[in-house]
């Protein structure tokens, strides 16, 4: 590749599958600690594909007829104990649930010069780190890069944030050397409010048929594998 391509990589149903009930189950526990025990017990009215762990603790937390004032008065203590008990339930080793494929794709790509790989994701970032870290895919990911739901509640904001972490100073990374890569509409949704290009993977629970409206779509990351060349080749 002639000059430098960002790849922000969205984690859940992307790069790791099943690997969400301590997550799930950090975030409750976290709400139930910071507004009271009637949240323990309050279903998530929307599915959480796509969604910023802020958006989804914000959606429960209305439900459970707490207020708009109160859950912003509160948003960074319910991020800081989601992290806190999210480090304390999870797995010691996510490799299990690495989605086939992954791990040889992401070798391929930190491989090839000019490939800038980073996270763009709706989960808190310390959750994501160790996710990945315990999935052994932690290392194709620097730190002080990407973004997270930490970052930003509307997952629309943070293609912008991934790609000022990525520029120089006063110049964030060029939108058209961008791709997010991820497995649900909400994924494509955000790339095209930053104006960059998306590539979608079926490895969640949406079907191609979903995820047309991205600039591509593989089945599996050995597909994605495939369609990277010419997209790389048209930035």
């Amino acid at each position: 590749m002639s000059a430098d391509t960002l790849f922000l990589f969205d984690v859940d149903g992307t790069l790791v599958q099943g690997a969400t009930r301590a997550h799930a189950e950090a975030l409750y526990a976290a709400l139930a600690e910071v507004h009271g025990e009637q949240v323990a017990n309050v279903p998530s009215p929307i599915s959480p594909a796509g969604r910023t762990d802020g958006e989804i603790a914000r959606v429960i937390l209305l439900a459970a007829g707490i207020s708009a004032d109160r859950i912003d008065e509160r948003t960074d203590e319910v991020r800081a104990v989601c992290c806190r008990e999210y480090t304390r339930r999870c797995p010691p080793d996510l490799s299990d649930t690495v989605l086939p494929g992954v791990a040889s794709l992401l070798e391929w790509l930190a491989s090839r010069g000019g490939a800038r790989l980073a996270l763009l994701t709706g989960n808190y970032e310390p959750v994501a780190r160790l996710k990945l870290a315990r999935a052994g895919l932690g290392r194709w990911f620097a730190s002080g890069q990407g973004a997270f739901g930490s970052d930003a509640e509307d997952r629309a904001a943070l293609p912008a944030i991934a790609r000022r972490r990525a520029g120089t100073t006063g110049a964030p990374f060029p939108r058209d050397r961008t791709i997010v890569i991820g497995d649900t509409p909400l994924d494509i949704a955000c790339a095209r409010a930053d104006r960059v290009r998306c590539v979608a993977v079926a490895t969640g629970r949406f079907g191609v048929s979903e995820l047309e409206n991205a600039d591509a779509v593989a089945r599996d990351a050995a597909e994605l594998r495939g369609l990277l060349p010419a997209l790389l080749s048209a930035a």
